[in-house]
């Protein structure tokens, strides 16, 4: 018997040291990435386990994300032999961002490069960083020479069923809802970036995405199709963007694919990681300084067609002017302009008044079946030439480009191919009916935001956003926004094509819950003219660009208190998705340092939704303050420190 048991005790060891080739830690030891083989030996198919470490208890995050390639020429995943893992190197970069949810952000991880070759002795190898925050892998050909077409990525993530979930159905505009999911729930879909996971009886969440999608790839979605609890990353719909460009990459040697992207940790950490754009490549722009981030009035939510009407536009510059905001945007239809002025018209009234504007393109081509014009003048780099040096001559500082419907390779090289032109010209750029983010705007730091979320403008589009709106809301801070500038549009307290249930409160929240480079206020001029002093001087004070965030409270689909620093001063900002009952919320103060105190300004639901209740007082670290919140309402407060 004794004999037995310890052959079974080395069998099981000699198991464990083929199955487990080598494990990677985080820094602060809090998150493992482990390598195993799926035979037991040297060659064959290979897969990675994450972990996560809090209190002591280790939770298995992703008990296996699959790996591997398929290329036109030969196979990378089913035959792949283990010739070494090079030894840990800490990456330690710390960069600066211009616009974002921190400024200073440290890109700091252990790396490990792991080589393989495939039968014909081609190699492959895949990069695994873990960091404080997340995990990192990416592919690699280090072989010279040679351009062959990428069949399919095998990266899948295998998720438990009891793990709880939030996702969105892939839509090529990235507008669509997040649905939370678990067990007997789960549906089976293709879905967008990012995906959020809370894994069951524990403290640890994680974020799927990925990060700095280049010209060489094209960027991927999750599909569960084939089988529920695994997440295959996919390539894009041949049918997308028209039918236009190739669905399957085309890499050229040597190559490295994009990141493949796990936020983990807390849900605190998750909301305040910069992982996306960490693993990203460095800015390309050398002088940033007219990189300008900031408040826009905008016409288009009050009055569809409102660029068609010169004294429309007059008023949002107006508008712009005395809320102290920076620009002011020209949306679709600037091209037919009457009403007292045209474009050059528009464009000198707007500088007359110490604002700067910006314009709306069609993306154009025949990957988009939207005809609205000017529809050609970004598509080819002559295009984008003669019209960014009219546009500069006209002073306009940005421009804001429409209706993508592709993420193919040659979809994601126009992307660029347009951030790298209007960063010549050194113009303002932000993407909509778009790609969610994936890291550009580390790379391209003129790209202020994207939309890709179902935003303020879905108000014009049916009566669904009036009811789903509230939960949405709650949602967006652990999910899009997260992963880069989201461009919903926010704080809009009239009504528009369809009406809200979201109190003032609420709307005034979303000027801090939502980060956004460009942030534009979508009310029309009377809907912020006939606020409160107290609200009007909180929007026109309120920082889009911040340097550190933290948040208080919150669970997606509930409720959520986040707090923004700027300086020395604090923004908070909170809402609750609740239908039934008022609710009564204590905000703590303890992230304050130590010794300093601060001037609060709440402004709160008042005794009704479209009310508010405004209380200024002094408080410290050690304070706290109870917030009444309306059934789908919110609050927003201030803290400037006392002198």
């Amino acid at each position: 018997m004794k004999s037995l048991l310890i052959t079974l005790v080395f069998v099981l060891n000699v198991f464990i040291v083929f199955s487990q080739k080598l494990t990677v830690q985080s820094p602060n030891q809090k998150i493992n990435v482990a390598l195993y083989s799926g035979q037991n030996t040297d060659a064959g198919e290979w897969f990675l386990k994450a972990s996560y470490v809090n209190n002591g208890k280790t939770s298995e995050a992703i008990p296996r994300i699959d790996l591997g390639l398929s290329r036109s020429d030969q196979d990378f995943s089913k035959q792949l032999k283990f010739l070494k893992a090079g030894k840990p190197v800490l990456i330690n970069e710390q960069y600066t961002a211009l616009h974002g949810k921190k400024s200073l952000c440290t890109n700091s991880a252990n790396e490990v490069v792991i080589s393989f070759e495939n039968p014909s002795k081609a190699k492959l190898n895949i990069i695994v960083r873990a960091y404080n925050d997340g995990i990192a892998f990416r592919y690699e050909f280090p072989e010279k020479g040679g351009s062959f077409v990428m069949k399919d990525e095998m990266t899948s993530y295998s998720i438990p069923n009891e793990t709880l979930r939030w996702m969105e159905k892939w839509n090529p505009a990235n507008e669509g809802l997040y649905t939370a999911m678990s067990d007997d729930k789960i549906q089976k879909q293709e879905w967008c970036y990012p995906a959020l996971f809370k894994v069951k009886d524990s403290a640890c969440w994680f974020l799927l995405h990925e990060s700095d999608v280049d010209r060489n790839y094209c960027g991927t979605k999750l599909s569960n199709t084939a089988d529920g609890s695994k997440y295959k990353l996919t390539f894009p719909n041949p049918r997308d963007g028209r039918g236009q460009g190739e669905s399957t990459p085309t890499v050229t040697l040597p190559w490295k694919s994009p990141w493949r992207a796990i936020i983990m940790g807390s849900l605190s950490d998750i909301v305040a990681s910069t992982l996306v754009d960490d693993v990203a490549t460095p800015s390309v722009v050398k002088n940033t300084s007219w990189i300008k981030p900031g408040a826009v009035s905008w016409n288009y939510w009050s009055s569809n067609h409102g660029t068609k009407d010169y004294k429309i536009v007059a008023d949002f510059a107006d508008l712009a002017a005395e809320m102290s905001w920076p620009y002011t945007l020209l949306d679709w239809e600037w091209d037919g302009m009457t009403n007292g002025g045209n474009v050059e018209d528009a464009a000198k009234y707007v500088l007359s008044k110490g604002v700067k504007p910006l314009i709306w393109y069609n993306s154009g081509g025949n990957h988009t079946w939207v005809s609205s014009t000017p529809k050609d003048r970004m598509l080819t780099h002559e295009n984008r030439v003669a019209e960014f040096t009219k546009l500069k001559k006209m002073g306009f500082a940005g421009v804001k480009i429409d209706f993508f419907e592709s993420e193919k390779q040659d979809m994601i090289k126009y992307y660029l191919d347009i951030l790298e032109d209007a960063a010549q010209f050194e113009m303002l750029v932000y993407f909509h009916g778009c790609i969610v983010p994936r890291g550009w705007s580390r790379t391209y730091p003129n790209l202020m935001t994207y939309e890709a979320v179902r935003g303020a403008e879905w108000y014009n589009n049916g009566p669904e956003f009036t009811t789903t709106a509230p939960e949405h809301n709650t949602v967006l801070p652990f999910t899009r926004n997260v992963v880069g500038g989201m461009d919903y549009t926010p704080v809009t307290f009239t009504n528009s094509q369809f009406p809200h249930l979201t109190s003032y409160g609420h709307e005034l929240a979303l000027s801090v819950l939502f980060e956004s480079g460009l942030q534009h206020f979508a009310d029309r001029p009377e809907g912020y003219r006939e606020l409160p002093d107290a609200v009007r001087t909180f929007l026109k004070e309120v920082p889009t660009v911040w340097d550190d965030i933290k948040l208080l409270q919150g669970t997606p689909g509930r409720d959520v208190i986040l707090a923004r620093r700027k300086g020395t001063s604090w923004y908070i900002g909170g809402i609750t998705a609740e239908q039934r009952a008022e609710r009564t919320k204590t905000v703590k103060f303890d992230f304050l340092p130590e010794g300093v105190k601060y001037k609060l300004t709440l402004i709160a639901d008042g005794k009704f939704d479209t009310k508010f209740s405004t209380q200024y007082m002094v408080v410290d670290k050690n304070s706290s303050v109870d917030v009444r919140l309306l059934r789908r309402g919110g609050f927003a407060a201030s803290l400037i420190p006392i002198q």
